[in-house]
């Protein structure tokens, strides 16, 4: 067993990770949700870029984005990914290493119904991580999706969510002259696992 109490105590890493992100949510003043996603490309070479996290579900966490994206394209080639969540104001963050699925049916519809009109429209017009050659392509190009869906645009076969099945969690918290407290949450790389195959550990700073 871990001397994990406080911040850290509990059974389910999500419970922990959701509750750590709420707090987050009273003090952070910007994007609390933002993750820091990395991927890789066909050669191996690492992608980072910065996404928002919309769900912790009760094994996974979920984001949204264009799947013909660069970062779409390269979790297609390869399932797997890495994200960590920083909160300056809480001088905490949490680390995540998992295998990573698609989000394309009714869930990832009603998220996308859930966004402003706006936004929508944006997901629909924009050809991401593409070369453009002005802004005002991009603006003319989102005035014509605007007027072809009108007022309410489903969401295109191009967009939707990926859901990463974490097989590494690691809760990390500042502490005094650089003491700081990491506990790493291990299981096999499945996505068969279950919250009863977690290993606990804490780590030295």
């Amino acid at each position: 067993m871990t001397d994990r109490s406080g911040k850290f105590a509990g059974d389910d890493p999500f419970e922990i990770a959701r509750n750590w992100l709420a707090e987050a949510e009273a003090k952070e003043p910007n994007d609390p949700n933002a993750i820091a996603l990395a991927t890789v490309d066909p050669e191996g070479r690492p992608n980072v870029r910065m996404v928002l996290l919309k769900e912790i579900e009760a094994d996974a966490f979920v984001f949204y984005t264009n799947y013909e994206s660069k970062k779409g394209e390269e979790l297609a080639a390869t399932p797997e990914a890495a994200f960590v969540l920083h909160w300056k104001s809480l001088r905490r963050q949490i680390r995540v290493r998992g295998s990573v699925t698609r989000e394309d049916g009714p869930q990832a519809d009603a998220y996308f119904d859930s966004r402003s009109l706006k936004s929508r429209i944006g997901a629909i017009a924009s050809e991401q991580s593409r070369p453009l050659d002005s802004r005002a392509t991009l603006m003319a190009a989102a005035a014509k999706i605007g007027l072809k869906e009108g007022m309410h645009p489903k969401r295109p076969a191009h967009w939707g969510g990926f859901r990463i099945v974490p097989y590494e969690i690691e809760f990390w918290a500042d502490g005094d002259f650089r003491l700081h407290d990491r506990f790493r949450w291990k299981r096999p790389v499945s996505q068969t696992s279950t919250n009863e195959d977690w290993t606990i550990q804490r780590l030295f700073p």
